[in-house]
């Protein structure tokens, strides 16, 4: 099928030819091919000034990213096949690095595939679909998961706050199969069942894989503070890694209820309490309580989601991590993260390290974290490189 063309203005490939795969709509020669004559979501064939192709996509003239590249290769478009493709080369890479079939299977551009994410549960997925583009090849999406991994279950989790910015209505829909609410995962040999029809996200968040394998050296034998624990990913693991007692702070009573089932999956009931309330509030408790832990570990959702909010988000993470060193021991261990991609990672060193002078404490960086490798890093797209994790030692003089 050939496609419609999607000119670009003079010099304005450098990108897509440095690596990149979007396109802005001030990149596009609007006289030679007018955005408003595509529909979101269409195939399109993206050239150069001159019509020198550049690979197939698909646009969206709504929106600011309007178009993504898909294959350089202009005989390859977005079908079943790119799909299968595409997944069998994500599905090697994961299948060499993992034990068990829990991770992130595709991590949008990141694997070729923009616009799509799927998080795999043993037998069952959970996929989500931000673009227009990938929404117009939504069964071809789940005829390429179905033949490469027949799974039991496939769940499309398309409530994320993104799609509209593609125009795209939010639902949650089971697309093969019967889903059950709740799906078991392994991750460093602890158990879990997360939530994929109600929970956060696709239910789970993978990206801390490793970050939370690294923390296990660092608890045992400790008092642990685990804030904004959703059901129990960091405190859980902190407590079959030898812990002497976990306390986990998340403002869900449901997300803490599912944290204590969880709990009871590894015969850590008896470790492990939780506070059921605001995060801030509770550590300023705390700290009356005159508390302290050995260990603290804070990994908080996005404070910064857009760049405007960058100073206010700034504010707050050097305040929940004065919080957070109030409560840390003598020679206590903070392990501090963030997934706020605006929140650049020497901005978040600053942040902490404001807040421990403003506590007359020392800080020390032992070592430094990000994504997992089932969550892979586009070189040229920077926005794929989000997560960051700091693991400290707080020092008094």
């Amino acid at each position: 099928m050939e496609l419609a063309p999607l000119r670009l203005k003079k010099d304005e490939d450098r990108r897509l030819r440095a690596g990149h795969l979007w396109v802005f709509s001030n990149e596009v020669d609007t006289q030679v091919t007018p955005l408003s004559g595509f529909t979101p979501g269409q195939a399109v064939a993206i050239q150069a000034a001159n019509g020198k192709p550049l690979g197939n996509g698909y646009v969206n003239p709504a929106s600011l990213i309007c178009a993504r590249l898909v294959s350089r290769d202009p005989h390859y478009q977005l079908n079943q096949s790119l799909l299968v493709h595409r997944l069998n080369i994500a599905l090697a890479l994961r299948e060499s690095l993992f034990d068990k079939p829990c991770y992130r299977l595709v991590y949008g551009e990141g694997d070729g595939l923009p616009g799509l994410v799927v998080d795999r549960f043993n037998d069952v997925l959970v996929a989500q679909i931000t673009t227009a583009g990938m929404e117009q090849v939504k069964e071809a999406v789940i005829a390429a998961l179905d033949k490469v991994l027949r799974p039991r279950a496939i769940v499309l989790r398309n409530d994320s706050g993104i799609r509209a910015l593609e125009g795209l209505d939010s639902y949650v829909a089971t697309a093969l199969g019967e889903a059950p609410d709740q799906v078991p995962l392994e991750e460093n040999h602890t158990r879990f069942e997360a939530p994929v029809l109600g929970g956060q996200k696709t239910g789970w968040f993978y990206d801390h894989r490793m970050n939370r394998a690294r923390m296990q050296h660092y608890v045992r034998d400790r008092r642990v503070l685990d804030v904004f624990s959703y059901i129990g990913g960091w405190g859980g693991q902190a407590a079959t890694a030898g812990a002497r007692q976990v306390t986990c702070i998340d403002a869900s009573e449901q997300a803490l209820d599912r944290l204590h089932h969880n709990a009871r999956l590894n015969q850590a009931q008896d470790k492990i309490d939780t506070i059921c309330g605001d995060a801030f509030d509770a550590l300023k408790a705390l700290r009356e309580e005159q508390q302290k832990y050995e260990v603290v570990i804070l990994d908080p959702p996005a404070f910064i989601k857009r760049k405007k909010d960058l100073k206010e988000g700034l504010l707050a993470y050097q305040r929940i991590n004065q919080l957070a060193m109030q409560l840390v021991a003598k020679d206590g261990i903070l392990i501090s993260a963030s997934c706020s991609f605006q929140l650049e990672r020497p901005r978040l060193r600053e942040a902490m390290q404001k807040a421990a002078r403003h506590l007359d404490r020392n800080l020390q960086i032992l070592e430094q974290g990000h994504q997992g490798p089932d969550h892979p890093v586009h070189p040229a797209i920077p926005e794929t490189d989000y997560l960051k994790a700091y693991f400290t030692r707080l020092l008094h003089d």
